[in-house]
């Protein structure tokens, strides 16, 4: 019989107990993908310019996606708005939404496409969603986004009242009603 002496991984070697957790806290599906390179979208400009892209609503959470001019890494943002909940309740809904981003781009089930921004807006009902219709949610609204060309399914034909200088804004100041001077106090005879 011939042994072969294996060599651990590194972290395995500096402590068999961190390598061996390491290795035991990874799925098998996840083990044998290869990971897409996904980074966060930081500044307010990048939001903004993908909130101008094409846009899917779902139950849990909205998502809005643009072709950037490059080919470089998937960028995705999260926002939770305040109408959502507290703060502990939004942190819930941002963590559910980076782990099901994570969990598809890992899977390679997620259709994110290098040289696009998303962005994820969660919603109240993301609390209590279940976590599979969630991962179904999201593999679905970005088939549905790159079926369209990038069109998106509810970007086209804003209302423009929203827009800076619309022409259905009225262009002149309102004009404020004078105030009415108070009625004198009269005094009582005794």
């Amino acid at each position: 019989m011939v042994f072969a002496h294996v060599w651990r991984p590194r972290a395995a070697a500096r402590s068999s107990r961190r390598g061996a957790h390491a290795g035991a806290s990874v799925s098998v599906r996840e083990r044998n993908a290869c990971p897409a390179v996904v980074e966060r979208l930081r500044r307010r400009s990048d939001f903004r310019a993908a909130a101008n892209g094409a846009r899917v609503s779902g139950r849990a959470f909205v998502v809005q996606a643009r072709r950037r001019s490059d080919d470089g890494a998937i960028r995705i943002g999260f926002t939770v708005s305040r109408q959502v909940g507290n703060a502990v309740e939004r942190n819930r809904v941002r963590r559910r939404l980076r782990e099901i981003v994570r969990l598809s781009a890992a899977a390679g089930t997620a259709q994110l496409s290098p040289g696009h921004d998303y962005v994820l807006i969660g919603r109240r009902t993301a609390l209590a969603a279940p976590f599979g219709e969630m991962l179904r949610e999201l593999d679905a609204a970005l088939v549905r986004i790159h079926a369209s060309g990038n069109k998106g399914t509810g970007s086209v034909g804003r209302d423009p009242l929203h827009e800076a200088g619309s022409p259905f804004r009225s262009q002149k100041p309102r004009r404020k009603k004078p105030l009415k001077s108070p009625k004198p106090c009269r005094k009582s005879a005794e």
